[in-house]
């Protein structure tokens, strides 16, 4: 089994960032790519801010850090991915797209690279319909922030070969991660478990039956949770979830897995959690 030593990222959003500064972190070169100058620049920010905050909080030393930024290369050209022993897609979770965009990796990388995405939701083995070797296909579910998670699901399809699954866990070790297996079903392990859980607390919110404050401190403080429902759903964005929802329901067609009508209209309302500065609560 051949270690994976050069990894890709395609889509440098706020995962994608963070799985590539990870990656530099251990000491594995990585090539990010996106659509145009403008996205690379906040990729380059985002890593930029990412990794001051590591040196502010002792976690990296200014060297350290320097050289983790001078492994990750920028990039529009989609060849460059190439040579790349991994490549993650880490595309908006929309199926279409990530099909597109798996399709346009497997034109370019060799017949040994691993194919991961990090879809939090959709099946990998529909996403491996896109790649000439399936084998080679798998899901490598990260967790947002990425630099501060330690855990990763590696999502095994059909098709997955032990091979790959073996190399995967591997690097994820490398990252100082811990990988946890699961099968190829909508939502994984941790979606799975937690959808149902925010949801019930959205529809809590909705019907009346108790305040937004009062909600999430019941289940930081009698249950011990780092924060409330409601503030990680605000945390994890409205639209992620509203996603994921769906992709659970449309598998399962299960009442707990549907997204309440609430979540629909602030989604559309472009309340989406942080990122927006707005979501059940208002955020500066």
């Amino acid at each position: 089994m051949s270690e994976i030593e050069s990894v890709a990222v395609v889509g440098g959003g706020f995962m994608g960032a963070g799985i590539a500064e990870s990656a530099a972190v251990s000491g594995l070169p990585v090539i990010v790519r996106d659509v145009d100058d403008a996205a690379l620049a906040r990729v380059g920010e985002r890593i930029d801010a990412s990794l001051a905050r590591a040196v502010r909080g002792g976690k990296l030393d200014e060297a350290e850090a320097r050289a983790t930024r001078e492994r990750i290369e920028l990039t529009r050209r989609l060849e460059a991915i190439g040579e790349a022993d991994l490549v993650v897609e880490a595309v908006p979770e929309d199926e279409r797209l990530k099909l597109e965009v798996m399709g346009a990796i497997d034109a370019v990388v060799g017949d040994d690279t691993i194919v991961a995405s990090n879809t939090s939701s959709i099946p990998i083995a529909e996403l491996a319909q896109a790649i000439r070797q399936p084998s080679r296909v798998l899901g490598l579910h990260f967790f947002s922030p990425v630099p501060v998670m330690m855990l990763v699901e590696v999502v095994v399809a059909l098709d997955t070969s032990d091979d790959a699954v073996a190399r995967a866990k591997q690097f994820v070790e490398r990252l100082g991660k811990r990988p946890i297996e699961t099968k190829d079903r909508s939502g994984f392990i941790v979606n799975m478990l937690l959808v149902p859980y925010l949801m019930a607390a959205v529809r809590m919110y909705e019907e009346g039956f108790a305040s937004r404050e009062d909600i999430d401190n019941g289940m930081r403080l009698g249950c011990g949770h780092p924060m409330g429902p409601l503030t990680l759903c605000d945390f994890i964005g409205l639209d992620v979830l509203y996603a994921v929802c769906d992709s659970l329901y449309e598998e399962f067609k299960r009442d707990e897995y549907a997204p309440p009508p609430l979540m629909k209209r602030m989604v559309a309302s472009g309340r989406l959690g942080r990122k927006s500065g707005r979501g059940f609560y208002d955020y500066d």
